[in-house]
């Protein structure tokens, strides 16, 4: 098969009126919400089904859950920023991300397939995982799509889960491997840590104060991972990757914060990073959040954890 170039992709995020040179590409159909190593699999069959052609994926922006469902927690493995820089690392050269609002939402999947795929984004060959559903109310499936793009002269790829130990792939899994406080597991079924991005505040000064100086960042629309103590890899604006220690949680012995924060030591670094974005990556779960007798106890436990960090992620 011919190799899939690595590149960062244009991001498109509205479907009227594609630009001609967008037009007529294979374009991979799903949430695609942590880029998951099911997600690749459908990019792959995209790409060999068509190599000949431009790969494009189409995604849903807000994810349709928070359009629906807009009371629940933050759930999202990524945001668009790190959606389309995964994608863009999985060869894909144009990322459709459809504004998903009432009127998307309320559009018939005749409809969907018929404005959208064949007139504006002018697809030539389809692909998505056997469960995609879109349209109103959820009303089409692989077999209407099929039949859809059959009479219109598009092609399409149907491919099934991948499946390991656990079962399927999903980013349901995912979030919820996370959430129990297994970063190694959701890594393996993302085939890379998970990160967080986020722009560093400032906050009290107290880690300085204490002698472990932390890089703030809220965990905004991102999933709240479980509360606790990881080792992480800091990727900053430069490019460098970085070794660290960092805190999910909401400070219990410090009285409690209102917002859950990610507060991060970075190991043999001097800097000021305020206002910059950086990425946290998860890569062990230490310990389970603590509240402690007081300051001097808690200072004693970063210590602790600094040097099991340094020692997990050296292995």
């Amino acid at each position: 098969m011919t190799p899939i170039p690595v590149q960062q992709p244009a991001v498109v995020q509205d479907w009227h009126g594609i630009p001609p040179g967008l037009r007529g590409a294979t374009v991979a159909l799903g949430n695609f919400d942590g880029v998951h190593l099911g997600h690749l699999a459908v990019l792959r069959a995209a790409h060999a089904a068509r190599p000949d052609l431009p790969l494009a994926a189409l995604t849903f922006e807000p994810h349709p859950r928070e359009h629906f469902r807009p009371e629940d927690p933050p759930f999202r493995l990524t945001l668009l920023p790190a959606k389309a820089s995964a994608l863009g690392a999985a060869g894909v050269r144009t990322v459709f991300a459809l504004p998903f609002d009432a009127r998307l939402a309320a559009m018939p999947a005749e409809a969907f397939v018929e404005q959208v795929l064949h007139r504006e984004l002018g697809a030539l060959h389809l692909a998505c995982g056997a469960d995609f559903a879109f349209g109103h109310r959820r009303g089409g499936d692989v077999a209407f799509l099929a039949q859809q793009a059959e009479s219109r002269g598009i092609g399409l790829t149907v491919v099934p889960p991948v499946v390991d130990e656990g079962g399927p792939i999903s980013s349901t899994r995912i979030r919820r491997a996370l959430q129990d406080g297994y970063p190694d597991r959701a890594a393996a079924e993302l085939g890379r840590d998970w990160e967080v991005r986020g722009e560093v505040f400032h906050g009290d000064k107290l880690g300085r104060e204490l002698g472990w100086p932390t890089a703030n960042i809220l965990l905004g629309r991102h999933l709240e991972p479980a509360r606790g103590v990881y080792a992480v890899r800091v990727a900053l604006g430069d490019g460098r990757l970085l070794a660290g220690v960092a805190n999910v949680g909401r400070r219990p012995t410090l009285g409690g914060d209102p917002v859950t924060r990610l507060e991060t030591h970075i190991f043999d670094f001097a800097g000021d990073l305020y206002g910059q974005e950086i990425g946290v990556r998860l890569a062990h779960f230490l310990r389970a959040d603590a509240t402690f007798a007081g300051l001097d106890e808690l200072k004693t436990a970063i210590a602790a954890d600094a040097v099991e960090a340094r020692r997990v992620l050296a292995a």
